[in-house]
Formats: structure tokens, C-alpha cells, sequence
């Protein structure tokens, strides 16, 4: 006999619960695909959100030589 409302809710809740842990996980995968930002002179990648600030920061820092459009050609435009 049984099947009353509350089995049927715990079956529901186990179902959403499994689910959910199916969708949660790492985000590194993601993160690497999106560091899209890189370095010409030392190769480090930067994520693409990455500000012109802080490509300069990282040009005057680590290659106070070289230009900053040396780094990261795609500032010039």
C-alpha cells in the first residue's frame, strides 16, 4: 500500500539533492579557458577580465626593460 505524501517528498528531495551534486564541482576548468590574456615576453596568462591596469602593473613590475606594449599587444588599439 503505502506511497503517501511523505515518501513521495523524501523521494523528491533525494532526486533534487542528486541533482544538485551533478551541477556543483570545480570551476578550474573553466578558469583555464578563459585566461585568454598573455604575456609576450614571460608567457604568464591572465584571466580575460584582466584590467589594462593591471597589465601595466605586471609590465612595470616584471619588465621594467621592455614596453608595455611589448607585453601585451593588444593594448594598442
Amino acid at each position: 500500500m503505502g506511497g503517501g505524501n511523505g515518501q513521495k517528498a523524501k523521494m523528491a528531495r533525494e532526486r533534487n539533492l542528486e541533482k544538485q551534486k551533478g551541477a556543483k564541482g570545480s570551476q578550474l576548468e573553466s578558469n583555464k579557458k578563459a585566461m585568454t590574456i598573455q604575456c609576450k615576453v614571460c608567457m604568464q596568462t591572465f584571466i580575460c577580465t584582466t584590467s589594462e591596469v593591471k597589465c601595466r602593473e605586471h609590465a612595470e613590475a616584471k619588465h621594467p626593460k621592455s614596453d608595455v606594449f611589448t607585453c601585451f599587444p593588444h593594448l594598442k588599439n
